[in-house]
């Protein structure tokens, strides 16, 4: 029984030394990210007002970190009684608005991939960091062209290496995977 007892405390203490030599990415670290993109999509792309409910980060051991927020990319005019039903330049209008910022919003997930691979330094370099926008549509929208969602992923050690000069543009933006949904 004693040499049973043995084993289990040599392989508890090998497990634990495993995991205690391994980084941990603490809360705080994701917190500076999810601030970071909050005060990104609040002052580049859209009004706070758009911003629907704040930024989440979770680290996935083996995978990486990940955040995800939810924005309206435009506002658009109520329904009302005075108002009862939008007309095509109204709905031609905030299509329009919503196109426009894609391309802003786009830029601002890619600027907080690299920053996040530059901050979260207890993310091993070779897992991901992933960004994800979900994006509000009104029921009465016309979305032709318009994501639902937009996720953008890279390995942290090709973001660290754009970001301290070994990568330029254009290999950054080949090796960040877009995806739309």
């Amino acid at each position: 029984m004693k040499p049973l007892l043995a084993l289990c405390a040599l392989l508890t203490a090998g497990l634990l030394l495993t995991g205690a030599d391994r980084p941990h990415v603490n809360r705080a670290a994701l917190t500076a990210v999810e601030k970071n993109l909050d005060r990104r999509l609040e002052t580049e792309v859209v009004e706070s007002s758009l911003l629907l409910g704040m930024t989440r980060g979770v680290y996935l051991e083996g995978y990486g970190a990940v955040f995800t927020a939810e924005v309206n990319l435009a506002s658009g005019p109520g329904i009302s009684a005075f108002r009862p039903k939008l007309t095509k330049d109204d709905i031609d209008r905030v299509r329009q608005k919503k196109l426009d910022r894609m391309a802003v919003l786009k830029k601002a997930m890619r600027e907080t991939l690299v920053s996040a691979a530059a901050s979260l330094d207890t993310v091993p370099a070779e897992e991901r960091i992933v960004v994800g926008v979900s994006l509000f549509h009104f029921s009465w929208e016309d979305t032709a062209g318009l994501p639902g969602q937009i996720v953008m992923l890279a390995q942290r050690r090709t973001l660290l290496d754009f970001q301290t000069g070994r990568r330029d543009r254009s290999t950054l933006e080949s090796a960040v995977e877009v995806r739309e949904f």
